[in-house]
């Protein structure tokens, strides 16, 4: 997982904890109309009023259905850059969805990301009046990771706030118990394939480094509430060593048998290619290799395939 693909990283973890967000962002939205019983991820380009127009993509509409039938439409757009954001292409956004949507009730809402203190703050609404007439208001929800201070958060069983710990307001002497904190709180209440995957997305947007790494290892070691994490970091390792070393095993096989069978075809061959397939270490690359060991007519062209 990579920073350039913010967005996306962040629409996956909608995608995966549509009905924790909510909870987050909109807790009233459950007290008011009952439990979600239906989540729908609909098209994110909306239509185009001319072919010619440029592609519009919507970045998270979520249609929820509530136990009495009511729906609410979240539009979510993600922002790691404020200077990116335009309240005008939120507003077509909404009316479109608004069209598409007649039964629905559409929030849309900012999730803005970034770790900064802004010294000037975005538009937040639109108005259009004349005297005591309004033709237009719009304004959205707006939520900015960086105002929610971490420490606040550590008690909160939600596993989209533990994942987004690190992208909220904390002191330089807390970040590696926020890092713990996220970790630990996000094994207790996902799946072991959604902790794995969103530990990634952890040390990506915390910037993570392998000095660190050890750090927060010996610290969830002698924390008694995290010995179950210890535990499977532990085995994890262990199992990524075994794979490795099987990668290795098949690559050093796949090598000798290069050799075997080039030496049994042509008898002894020279250091220079038993070297050059040696510091061959793609598995693609060795099979190919082997492949023509056994093909070729005459050793001196295997010199040059290497």
């Amino acid at each position: 997982m990579t920073k350039q693909s913010h967005d996306h990283n962040f629409k996956n973890l909608f995608l995966d904890f549509p009905k924790e967000t909510l909870e987050w962002f909109f807790p009233q939205a459950e007290q008011n109309w009952g439990q979600v019983r239906k989540v729908e991820f609909i098209r994110q380009e909306p239509k185009k009023r001319k072919l010619s127009e440029p592609s519009l993509a919507l970045d998270m509409p979520i249609l929820f259905f509530f136990e009495n039938q009511q729906l609410l439409l979240w539009l979510v757009e993600f922002q790691e850059d404020k200077t990116k954001f335009s309240i005008y292409k939120l507003l077509r956004y909404t009316t479109d969805l608004m069209e598409a949507h007649p039964q629905a009730l559409v929030i849309p809402t900012v999730l803005f990301t970034d770790r900064t203190k802004w010294r000037k703050d975005i538009l937040r609404k639109l108005e259009t009046r004349l005297n005591d007439k309004l033709f237009l208001y719009f304004e959205y929800v707006f939520f900015k990771l960086f105002d929610f201070n971490a420490r606040d958060y550590y008690n909160i069983n939600n596993p989209v706030v533990k994942i987004l710990l690190p992208k909220m307001n904390y002191k330089k002497d807390e970040r590696i118990e926020v890092i713990r904190q996220a970790y630990s709180g996000l094994f207790q209440l996902a799946s072991r394939m959604l902790f794995d995957k969103y530990v990634d997305f952890i040390d990506v947007y915390a910037e993570v480094s392998e000095q660190e790494q050890e750090n927060l290892y010996h610290e969830i070691i002698q924390h008694k509430e995290t010995a179950m994490l210890a535990q499977y970091i532990r085995d994890k390792g262990m199992q990524q060593g075994m794979q490795q070393g099987m990668q290795q095993g098949i690559i050093q096989n796949t090598k000798e048998n290069i050799i075997e069978a080039l030496e049994l075809r042509f008898g002894k061959i020279s250091p220079e290619i038993i070297d050059k397939i040696n510091k061959t270490n793609d598995p693609a690359k060795l099979k190919e290799l082997h492949k023509k060991a056994i093909q070729i007519k005459e050793i001196d062209s295997f010199g040059f395939i290497c």
